[in-house]
């Protein structure tokens, strides 16, 4: 009798527990559009106001040719991983005191991991792994 309300007590708290949301790259792609005013990614890509995001993850920040950036992301240490990432974008003066980024940030954490999931799909030639 009480094996069977153990198992019970388990499969009720595992249909209460919630489920980690899956990062969503279309989503991503969405959230990007609020992005692209100062960044581009894709074949074509080029630096505008912002670097181009093409090949982000495993990149050194400050690192991308023809860009002007400042000396505090030049020399941040930073290399582009969710984790970097999502700190970076959830505030990026308080991140990198002294960068040009001027935004106030992405404090939706699921909206940053989405966010990562549409551009780590980007190799650095800006083709989709």
């Amino acid at each position: 009798m009480i094996g069977m309300r153990l198992a019970a007590a388990i499969v009720l708290l595992a249909a209460l527990t919630p489920i980690a949301r899956a990062q969503d790259a279309e989503a991503g792609r969405a959230a990007f559009k609020r992005c692209s005013i100062c960044h581009a990614v894709g074949i074509d890509a080029q630096n505008k106001v912002g670097p181009q995001l093409n090949g982000l993850e495993g990149r050194k920040a400050g690192s991308v040719a023809g860009f002007d950036y400042s000396d505090a992301q030049k020399n941040s240490g930073i290399v582009w991983s969710e984790a970097t990432f999502k700190q970076y974008i959830k505030d990026p003066q308080a991140a990198v005191p002294g960068t040009k980024k001027t935004i106030s940030g992405i404090k939706d954490e699921h909206q940053a991991a989405d966010l990562w999931a549409y551009l780590r799909q980007f190799n650095a030639d800006g083709s989709v792994k």
